[in-house]
């Protein structure tokens, strides 16, 4: 395509379809994907909300593939502008990095290409961004901004970083040329903020489901550390040869936990802020290139990593809220290809979590994220409900591949309670917060009640047959599945869905008793055996992920910049021998099966012929 302003809408996806099959392998883009694209192609801003593993980077790659000139994106670190660069180089895409850790030399080569229009996409830090932008000629034809981790931006972000408030320069000095904010993970709040802090006309906002159904959810609370070992080793030993992350608060327990691994025979290695920058980067390499398989962390770590072939993450701790546990568990699966995610909650967490809190800033807001943190680790409702509820996505069934669906409480038609509660929000005018409306509904004679004039209405009273405990339980689980939300930026007031007001009208709603403390500590200890992932022709599949390897060894790349994960179980399970055939696998672009097909097509000959044998 020349130009945006020639744009045609049945010659734009023609065009996108067919750079999607010559350079991706794929033949459709994924939900909300081609919606993005064709903002970016007529012009205009957005902001892209798409999960981890969801094709958040397309969204931004393909516009640049088709609009003249370079695309800059603007990226938080080296490490992400690497791996892209590298995965897309591997595609034959022309796309270029400007960092500190090149030769000035270096980095003057590439502007050079860059203005000589042999660049389609240039991956910059902010930092850079800020500094280099006032030497850009107009000679440098842009032709599309995208800037990843936006919410970075937003002081309601999980991960503040305050060189991306100046970003709003981009706009005024290029206002012509559109920008697409992306992030995987920002709520309600944030996602405002994004647009406003980067000065964007007008944006749309594009946001994708942020479910992940390959991703299994579970949660094992009171567990001793000897007991975590043991369960940890039970994990690893269930994704032989897989790579996986487990993430701890402290330094120190990432250095005992490695260590003991390590003690049992196990490859791993340790990475937290305290190590020297060389040994980091060391430990990162490796374990993108699979030569470390388990890595035990701080949060220092993940930020950025594009690794598709993560196919566990464990959480030692309980994160410290839903924002992190995530971004952090979106880790695995990558390649769509299942992946179980676990976290280790105990109230010993819950403390540790709320003294780094009492020492941070916007200690109110980060103490209720904590909060909805500590009642997703306790509760009784699908797990998957209650994550994709706190991103404000409607999601009114549980979903079957977390530990609560595996093992499901006891439910009753609870629509009734549903009613009563909704109702007296609504006639509070939702300025009232989760204590205020169980009072309101017990019937309680608090001054402020009566101040305000809650104990006229309809509502009052009308639960007293229910104790105070169960309503508040009932009041957590409306809030998990969506029916109310929390208006973090007007006093944490309760505000009544859409969702909510279908209940009201009489949508059915189904609720958990209270389980007794006794009850949930025998509960706690069930449970704890997770299916080993089910793979297509395992033998064949661990035959050509061993010559991915080799291949990738010989490149000096990650081996999952090759193929992930997925496209190899798909070989392994079409069995591929001629270049056409390997075309038809989802994720062989032109490029990588001229390349790559003779290798692994004399695998999966070699494999026939055994068969029959």
């Amino acid at each position: 395509m020349p130009s945006n302003q020639s744009y045609n809408p049945v010659t734009a996806k023609k065009v996108a379809l067919s750079l999607l099959k010559r350079f991706y392998g794929y033949d459709s883009f994924y939900p909300m994907q081609w919606n993005a694209i064709e903002c970016a192609l007529q012009g205009r801003d957005c902001v892209v909300l798409m999960p981890t593993g969801g094709g958040k980077s397309l969204c931004y790659q393909m516009p640049s593939l088709m609009l003249d000139g370079c695309s800059i994106v603007v990226s938080p670190l080296l490490s992400l502008m690497k791996d892209q660069v590298d995965a897309l180089q591997a595609m034959g895409i022309p796309a270029a990095a400007i960092n500190s850790m090149q030769s000035d030399d270096e980095n003057r080569s590439i502007m050079d290409a860059v203005f000589a229009r042999k660049i389609k996409l240039l991956y910059i830090s902010p930092e850079r961004l800020l500094a280099d932008m006032g030497q850009w000629s107009k000679d440098m034809l842009i032709s599309f901004i995208a800037i990843d981790e936006a919410h970075c931006i937003s002081q309601w972000g999980h991960d503040f970083r305050p060189e991306y408030t100046k970003l709003s320069l981009l706009k005024a000095r290029f206002p012509n040329v559109p920008v697409m904010a992306l992030t995987a993970t920002a709520d309600k709040i944030t996602r405002g903020d994004i647009s406003t802090q980067l000065g964007l006309h007008d944006p749309q906002v594009f946001i994708s489901s942020f479910d992940r159904p390959n991703l299994s959810l579970n949660v094992l609370s009171n567990y001793t550390s000897k007991r975590k070992l043991s369960k940890i080793v039970d994990i690893i030993d269930s994704h032989h040869g897989d790579s996986g992350i487990i993430y701890c608060l402290s330094r120190k327990s990432t250095e005992n936990v490695a260590e003991s691994l390590r003690r049992l025979g196990y490859n791993a290695a340790c990475y937290h802020a305290g190590l020297s920058s060389n040994t980091r980067e060391e430990v990162q390499r490796k374990f993108l290139n699979d030569e470390i398989p388990i890595i035990v962390a701080t949060i220092a770590f993940g930020m950025g990593i594009n690794k598709s072939n993560i196919r566990w993450v464990i959480h030692y701790n309980m994160p410290k809220n839903m924002e992190s546990y995530y971004q952090e568990i979106g880790r695995a699966g990558r390649d769509g290809a299942e992946a179980d995610t676990y976290m280790f909650y105990s109230y010993a967490d819950v403390i540790t979590l709320t003294s780094f809190i009492a020492e941070s800033g916007q200690k109110l807001i980060n103490n209720e994220k904590l909060q909805r943190m500590e009642e997703y680790a306790e509760s009784t409702v699908c797990r998957r409900r209650i994550l994709l509820s706190y991103f404000n996505e409607r999601f009114d069934h549980d979903c079957g591949n977390c530990d609560v669906c595996k093992n499901p409480p006891k439910r009753f038609n609870g629509t009734e309670f549903a009613q009563m509660a909704l109702s007296a929000i609504v006639r509070c005018g939702e300025q009232v917060g989760m204590n205020m409306v169980v009072d309101i509904l017990r019937g309680s004679r608090r001054a402020d009640i009566a101040a305000k004039g809650y104990d006229k209405i309809k509502t009052f009273g009308v639960g007293r047959g229910s104790t105070f405990r169960q309503w508040t339980s009932y009041m957590l689980q409306f809030l998990q599945m969506g029916l109310i939300e929390i208006a973090y930026d007007d006093g944490n007031h309760l505000r009544v869905s859409d969702y909510g007001r279908e209940v009201l009208r009489g949508k059915p709603v189904m609720l958990t008793e209270p389980e007794e403390p006794t009850a949930a500590k025998k509960k706690a200890k069930g449970g704890e055996k997770s299916a080993k992932p089910h793979r297509a022709q395992p033998t064949l599949f661990e035959k050509l992920r061993s010559t991915r390897a080799s291949i990738a060894s010989r490149l000096g790349v990650p081996a999952y910049v090759i193929f992930s994960d997925k496209t190899l179980q798909e070989m392994a399970s079409l069995m591929p021998v001629t270049k056409g055939e390997f075309l038809e696998v989802q994720g062989v672009g032109e490029i990588k099966a001229e390349r790559y097909w003779l290798e692994f097509a004399a695998v999966i000959k070699e494999y026939k012929r055994n068969l029959i044998v």
